[in-house]
């Protein structure tokens, strides 16, 4: 479906029972709302699962004005206050995370838990080369990246697998203006001195993540007094390489309930 609640159009998807706990999922740059679908079958038997794309991202409308996190989450808190939706968990990978620490921010008492995924407080490369990135995109278009950036969000072994298709095909629906726009809003993306005290959180990180280091992960955790959960075998989007795991652990935070992510079973 569709909402216009501010001026852009956001393209929005809703399932599972009305009368269940809300779940907000937000997903990646350069993704779409579909990096969530390994995770819907489980999620929508237990949450009202509400998932959407970012501004320029997979059908949502982008402009030319520039944007930061902050008009993200403002974004989501407007389809949510159309959705007349008041209390929810939040699960956001990569910007996902950041716009979700800043929902909680905005609305601490509206947001149950954060599940905060391969996400730092800052990014652990400098605003210069995000700056530089947004340029080469606004001049270049996305596809010339493709390699590089499918090679930083999975594992090398995945990249080539059938599984990877629907991450290229997420890359592709991406425009210049929404990818672009999120590089210059993570470059000016800072939240060491923002503090969201009384929200439940936990922080997971996939341990061959490239794109956020252990330490940053851990400082995020420490910031968010929040557990720190590593997925063994994913990159930086668990969400296709190590899907079950990832969904046991959304759930397990929601459900209050304890897993070990190191099993060999779950290996």
């Amino acid at each position: 479906m569709f909402i216009r609640p501010l001026k852009l159009t956001q393209h929005v998807d809703i399932q599972g029972p009305s009368d269940a706990p809300t779940l907000v999922l937000l997903h990646s740059l350069g993704t779409d709302l579909h990096l969530w679908d390994p995770q819907m079958a489980r999620l929508t038997q237990r949450y009202r699962v509400v998932r959407l794309d970012i501004r320029g991202h997979g059908l949502s409308a982008v402009d030319a004005e520039p944007f930061s996190m902050s008009d993200l989450a403002d974004d989501v808190l407007a389809v949510l206050d159309r959705l007349q939706i008041k209390e929810f968990y939040v699960a956001g990978v990569s910007i996902g995370g950041t716009i979700a620490q800043w929902l909680a921010f905005k609305v601490p008492k509206r947001v149950r838990g954060m599940i905060i995924i391969d996400t730092a407080l800052v990014n652990a490369a400098p605003p210069a080369l995000w700056r530089a990135r947004a340029e080469d995109v606004f001049n270049h278009g996305i596809e010339h990246l493709e390699r590089e950036i499918l090679s930083r969000w999975v594992t090398p072994g995945f990249v080539n697998t059938p599984d990877a298709d629907g991450m290229k095909q997420m890359l592709h629906r991406t425009s210049v203006e929404g990818f672009a726009g999120c590089s210059l809003a993570i470059a000016n993306s800072d939240l060491t001195t923002m503090n969201i005290p009384g929200v439940r959180a936990v922080v997971i990180l996939g341990s061959e993540d490239k794109l956020t280091p252990l330490d940053y992960a851990q400082r995020l955790a420490e910031k968010r007094n929040a557990e720190l959960h590593i997925i063994p075998g994913a990159a930086h989007l668990p969400n296709f390489e190590r899907p079950d795991v990832l969904t046991d652990e959304i759930i397990s935070f929601i459900e209050n309930k304890k897993i070990s992510v190191t099993d060999e079973s779950r290996k």
